[in-house]
């Protein structure tokens, strides 16, 4: 790890005119970039690696209310000679782990800061949870004398991290630099997802029944829970309700042509597959014979179809369908089954069942007060 001398870069700092911004003509671009970067109203900024505050004041300048950090204690205290005047903070510390505590920024600025850091994916990750809900990094990089972090590398990491990620090249901008420069400079502005309403996908279920046996097919080129039994199944489709949506399901797997009136509700599931997302299912039942009798119309999907006995299912199921059906042999109406992530999904029988049984409203229809023998 390269070790930096940051009080002895202070003073050569404060006179580059891309660092210190005592030109006017620079001062007055990088002005006009952070406009364009920063929200349009008042924000939080974090300012990370201040330096001697430059970028911190032109963002005090526009109404911003500015954290500014930086390791070295002289820097910070030309930063606050600086940013003297505005109810700017600066802070002494490391900007790969600020010392801000539980706040949280609308915006996390750097320049030229995570090319010298032991590990800027790490650092990345860090301050991306320092965002607000729709917040922004905003940073500025470059690559000099084949020093510094391509564009690339960061744009890679950003991905993974936030919903958009925006690039800028700046080395064709002499004015920020106070002369032309032919190296690999740039801004990354990456935006965090808004928040969103929580959604889940729905899911349907055919328990079908010939007696006590229940249809079972064989997964199979799916890439998920392949060589295991599961019923009939399939997720809702835009615009769909779910008794659409389990008569459609139903055609194209097993070639019955099923009516409103062939299905009863028989369970409703949530349930969460091993790192997977949280889903509700609808289980419905039918009656053999109605619609048809089953085939296997998805070969590429399904190496087979097989009657099993509901009193005695084998222990070859995906668990949450395994889970479903033991649930719908006892009665129970609405379950929630929350697989942990290291959790098989194939059912294993004696491991700790991870079904929750959510009680139902049971009422009797009461005659109204006073009006029997009317």
């Amino acid at each position: 790890m390269t070790t930096i001398d940051w009080d002895s870069l202070a003073d050569s700092f404060d006179q580059e005119p891309d660092h210190g911004l005592l030109d006017p003509d620079v001062r007055a671009a990088w002005a006009a970039r952070l406009e364009g970067w920063l929200p349009g109203e008042p924000s939080r900024v974090l300012d990370l690696g201040c330096g001697t505050g430059s970028l911190a004041l032109l963002a005090a300048e526009q109404g911003h209310r500015v954290t500014a950090v930086d390791l070295s204690p002289r820097m910070v205290g030309l930063a606050r000679s600086k940013l003297a005047g505005t109810d700017a903070e600066v802070l002494v510390g490391d900007a790969g782990r600020p010392p801000v505590g539980e706040r949280t920024f609308d915006v996390v600025l750097a320049r030229h800061v995570l090319w010298m850091l032991p590990d800027p994916e790490e650092a990345l990750r860090h301050w991306a949870s320092l965002l607000r809900p729709g917040g922004r990094l905003v940073l500025i990089e470059g690559v000099w004398s084949g020093t510094g972090l391509p564009a690339a590398r960061l744009t890679a990491a950003l991905a993974l991290l936030t919903e958009r990620v925006h690039h800028e090249r700046l080395s064709a901008d002499p004015a920020l630099w106070g002369r032309p420069v032919d190296d690999e400079r740039y801004a990354l502005i990456a935006r965090s997802a808004t928040p969103r309403r929580h959604a889940e996908v729905v899911d349907v279920h055919l328990i079908l029944r010939r007696g006590d046996e229940v249809l079972l097919a064989r997964r199979s080129g799916t890439g998920y829970g392949d060589g295991l039994l599961n019923g009939p199944s399939g997720h809702v489709e835009q615009g769909e309700d779910v008794r659409t949506a389990m008569i459609r399901e139903a055609c194209e797997e097993i070639g019955v042509e099923l009516t409103p009136a062939d299905l009863r509700v028989a369970l409703v599931m949530q349930h969460r597959g091993p790192a997977g997302q949280p889903r509700i299912g609808w289980f419905f039942e039918a009656e053999y014979g109605a619609g048809g009798e089953p085939f296997n119309r998805e070969p590429e999907k399904c190496s087979g179809l097989s009657w099993h006995p509901l009193s005695a299912l084998p222990d070859d199921l995906v668990a949450y369908c395994r889970a479903g059906l033991d649930a719908y042999r006892a009665g129970e109406r609405f379950v929630i089954h929350w697989h942990e992530d290291d959790d098989p999904i194939a059912h294993t029988p004696g491991s700790q069942d991870r079904s929750v049984i959510l009680p139902a409203t049971h009422r009797e229809t009461a005659s109204t007060p006073g009006r029997s023998g009317d």
